[in-house]
């Protein structure tokens, strides 16, 4: 064969079989391109981010592309405030997200940043809420999550001014058990089925979110840590929001445990079930105290548990019809004894997971 037409001929190959890999990259991206967000090589992987963590497993996403999914950074688009930082409703090519952009000015914000990029891109639930991508900038660090629907239960319960409370009905019994069960899922996979185990810290209202069926989300991981493990790269310190605090973490102790997530859902349940919020002291009735002192949430439900008096702190939104008695009580034992005031006495969350599939709803 004619030299020059054998050399055409392996050209010919060369630039067919690099065409074919070429191909073959392509597909392999945009099959492993979760949530619809756009692929981009502007920005690079955080430098800051621990030894453990693989950021081929988020999608970056450019600023450029962020300014534009929330018109800069609208006001008008601002659907929550997470811990140091603003959380705004984003519509990118393929997908409604919701975007966290945290304060740059705040060295917290960076912890945060770097708490959730290496917790979140390893939890699997559906009751944990999806981390898709991020952006580190300049001194920019952004969040990407999959976007929650309806909202905060923070608002549900307690949110009785705006247009959009007056206009919603309130959550039945059968939903608020439904969706403790669903958070107390979450967290039992976390202490139990992750490794090394991650405890969330600031478990509250405000940090479950709701899709369209009313199952919860658990958001929020600026201040979950690893219990254990020679990467942790931070330790494990008390941290969270008063009221749902466990008293050992007020009384001084200096790491956090798992324990400690057991009572804030404890206290998550009190709240669920009466409506009022934990972390402000009420006044009670004069007739029932005798001088009309305040008190704070687990108190006050405590003492009414022990009077056998659970359906009169039952929040009154709650209707009456059809429910069964015996159901609050065995809600509001488990939420006592997740309350507990010394951590030894409290269940486990695989344990809570286990007493509340016993609840009716």
């Amino acid at each position: 064969m004619d030299p020059t037409l054998e050399a055409l001929i392996a050209a010919a190959v060369a630039v067919i079989f690099f065409v074919m890999v070429l191909l073959a990259a392509v597909c392999a991206a945009r099959k492993n391109n979760r949530g619809g967000l756009p692929i981009t090589s502007r920005t690079p992987a955080p430098t800051e981010l621990s030894s453990t963590f693989d950021p081929s497993s988020l999608n970056p996403v450019s600023m450029p592309e962020l300014l534009q999914a929330t018109r800069n950074f609208s006001p008008d688009l601002i659907i929550g405030d997470g811990s140091f930082g603003l959380v705004y409703k984003a519509s990118l090519p393929n997908a409604t997200v919701a975007v966290k952009k945290l304060n740059p000015d705040a060295f917290q914000g960076f912890r945060e940043f770097q708490a959730e990029m290496e917790t979140l891109s390893k939890l699997r639930h559906p009751n944990i809420v999806t981390l898709l991508g991020y952006c580190a900038t300049g001194s920019d660090r952004v969040l990407i999550y999959e976007y929650i629907e309806k909202g905060s239960l923070n608002q549900w319960l307690l949110d009785t001014t705006s247009e959009a409370a007056r206009s919603r009905p309130p959550l039945s019994w059968e939903t608020r058990v439904n969706i403790i069960r669903g958070v107390a899922s979450g967290l039992a996979y976390m202490h139990n089925f992750t490794t090394p185990p991650i405890i969330h810290r600031d478990i509250k209202a405000s940090h479950v979110l709701l899709d369209n069926v009313f199952e919860p989300h658990i958001a929020d991981f600026g201040l979950a840590r690893r219990i254990e493990g020679p990467h942790s790269y931070v330790s494990t310190k008390v941290a969270g929001t008063m009221g749902y605090m466990p008293p050992e973490y007020i009384q001084g102790a200096t790491m956090a445990t798992a324990m400690g997530d057991v009572y804030s859902f404890g206290i998550l349940m009190l709240e669920i079930s009466t409506g009022i919020r934990p972390n402000l002291p009420f006044k009670v009735e004069e007739e029932e105290e005798g001088d009309g002192k305040e008190v704070r949430l687990v108190e006050w439900a405590k003492k009414k548990v022990a009077q056998d008096r659970h359906m009169e702190i039952l929040d009154a939104n709650i209707s009456r019809e059809g429910l069964k008695e015996s159901a609050v009580v065995e809600f509001l034992r488990i939420a006592i004894l997740c309350t507990s005031d010394s951590s030894k006495d409290r269940p486990t969350m695989m344990e809570v997971v286990e007493l509340l599939n016993r609840v009716s709803a």
